[in-house]
């Protein structure tokens, strides 16, 4: 494990970067070239030509046995008739005849599963001498062997039924008898089979690489008159060799590697102008927004024609993103502004404090002194709201929605205005029979209740009423309604920004309508300010279970 977690480390520190472009078009070029690699080493064209030559070798014999019959100077069996005319098509039987008259020869050869024998031997002494009628008939159809041979480049040899060589020339005479593929001929069945080749020389530096270019297809037929076997043809052939099959159809090749070059340059610019090019401008997009962070000038560009539906939905997360994070930076920057002032102003005042005790506390009265000291310690007594209002608010807005809350709001509405209510100030509930859950922790609700309804006791009110009516079918409205003077027109619209107050002397943060909506946020839910009336009125709307 050490060793493998070494070399990864390795392998990363030496990665080159690589473009989106260059690996879609090197696994293209990959994807294409597989096909020809795979031809090549699985022998597949290879084995075609083999088989070729078998096929070629096949029909040579066909012919040479039709003519020996025609040569046969002895009795013969009538020919087979050709099949009567039909017009159903279906008229390759003879009725005198229960054999097909079309008998094709099924190739064998398979380089993949075929063995490859040794080079063929030299023939043994007959032990018998030649059939004579073979002989006469042989010598009729040598002109015609003779004149074939030098198109089809095939050697032949014509034995007659013992496996003794009818063919003039060195061998005649001679038997080959032994060879299983004679053997088999003269038992009445064809046979194809490799051997190598005792003359191979390579004559090009990959021909290594064929297996095809050292070995001969050899093919024995028996000649037949009727059932009866009467001699046997022996061809052989040395198929075309892979490069040079290659070599002559190098046109259609060249045209097929065209064809393919072409359509994986079409794909690479498709791809290139889907993906490739989008992801750039994103890229190019990001870092202009992180540069003008907070400042607006930054937008992101228009999201391509030709992007990929995955890259058209990454185009517009990411300019709802760069939306919200510009909003976001603007407010942090503003709330540190204010944050300052509001510091600054409790801080200069116990700096006062301090440097008037230390420049004239000897010369001031007892009374002066418990003074300036009270008024430091109310300055203190602010910061300390201060910072705890802001830890309530941070804590607020890193919270996590929890999708799996669910609470019935009567409960929490009840605690609300069994604290709230005394002799002076009295919290009503309107609610109108059975309540949904909402998706609102209990104890989010209660503390922003316990801040709505604490404000409106502050401003005066003498009531508050809390109501309850469905909003549609996925969410819950809570309205907390009191009969105080209500906010005036021109501070609605600053209610919720931090520090906001109209209670500053009293000790008001501007922070509790802050935290309340970060709150409900983070669950789903807002707040809003819809007084109209003389009271101050605020509107809940909460998300309910099951949507």
């Amino acid at each position: 494990m050490i060793l493998l977690s070494r070399l990864k480390d390795a392998i990363k520190l030496r990665w080159p970067a690589l473009r989106l472009r260059s690996i879609l078009i090197g696994v293209l070029l990959f994807t294409a070239l597989m096909p020809g690699f795979g031809a090549i080493f699985l022998r597949v064209y290879e084995n075609v030509l083999v088989r070729q030559t078998e096929a070629e070798l096949i029909a040579q014999a066909a012919v040479y046995d039709s003519a020996f019959d025609i040569a046969w100077p002895g009795p013969k069996p009538a020919p087979i008739p050709p099949p009567a005319d039909n017009d159903s098509g279906d008229s390759y039987r003879h009725s005198d005849t229960p054999e097909p008259y079309f008998t094709p020869e099924a190739l064998t050869i398979d380089l993949n599963t075929m063995p490859i024998l040794p080079q063929r031997p030299q023939p043994s002494a007959a032990a018998q001498p030649a059939d004579s009628e073979a002989l006469v008939a042989a010598r009729a159809i040598e002109p015609l062997i003779e004149q074939s041979r030098r198109t089809t480049l095939a050697n032949v040899l014509i034995l007659d039924a013992g496996g003794t060589v009818l063919s003039q020339g060195p061998l005649q005479g001679q038997s080959y008898a032994f060879l299983p593929e004679v053997q088999s001929a003269m038992s009445g069945r064809s046979q194809s089979v490799l051997r190598r080749r005792g003359d191979y020389v390579p004559r090009y530096a990959f021909e290594v690489l064929s297996r095809a270019s050292a070995i001969r297809v050899h093919y024995a037929r028996p000649i037949k008159l009727g059932d009866r076997t009467v001699g046997v043809l022996l061809l052989s052939r040395s198929p075309r060799a892979l490069f040079r099959g290659i070599y002559d159809d190098l046109g259609k090749i060249a045209i097929a590697f065209g064809i393919i070059l072409a359509v994986i340059l079409g794909l690479a610019a498709l791809l290139s102008r889907a993906i490739a090019k989008p992801i750039e401008q994103l890229t190019q997009a990001s870092a202009e927004v992180g540069r003008h962070l907070g400042r607006g000038g930054s937008e992101v560009p228009p999201t391509p024609a030709t992007a990929t539906v995955e890259i058209r939905a990454l185009f517009d997360n990411f300019r709802r993103m760069a939306v919200a994070i510009d909003l976001r930076s603007r407010y942090l920057r503003d709330f540190a502004a204010a944050m300052s002032h509001e510091f600054k102003t409790p801080l200069t005042g116990i700096r006062g404090v301090l440097e008037l005790l230390d420049e004239h506390g000897d010369t001031m009265s007892a009374e002066e002194r418990r003074r300036f000291i009270a008024n430091a310690e109310g300055d203190a007594d602010r910061l300390s709201r201060l910072v705890a209002r802001l830890l309530e608010l941070a804590r607020a807005d890193m919270a996590d929605e929890n999708e799996t809350v669910s609470t019935a709001i009567a409960d929490p509405l009840r605690r609300i205005a069994d604290a709230g209510s005394d002799e002076t100030f009295a919290v009503k509930l309107a609610l109108a029979g059975e309540l949904p859950t909402v998706r609102v922790p209990a104890d989010v609700l209660e503390t922003v209740l316990t801040t709505l309804v604490e404000n409106s006791r502050q401003a005066g009110a003498r009531s508050v009423i809390i109501s309850a009516a469905p909003a549609g079918e996925d969410h819950l409205d809570l309205e907390i309604a009191d009969d105080g003077p209500g906010i005036p027109a021109h501070d609605r619209g600053r209610l919720f920004e931090p520090f906001f107050t109209t209670k500053r002397a009293d000790g008001g943060t501007g922070l509790g309508l802050p935290i309340a909506r970060s709150l409900l946020a983070n669950s789903g839910a807002s707040i809003d300010y819809v007084g109209g009336g003389p009271g101050a009125c605020f509107r809940l709307r909460l998300k309910r279970n099951g949507v």
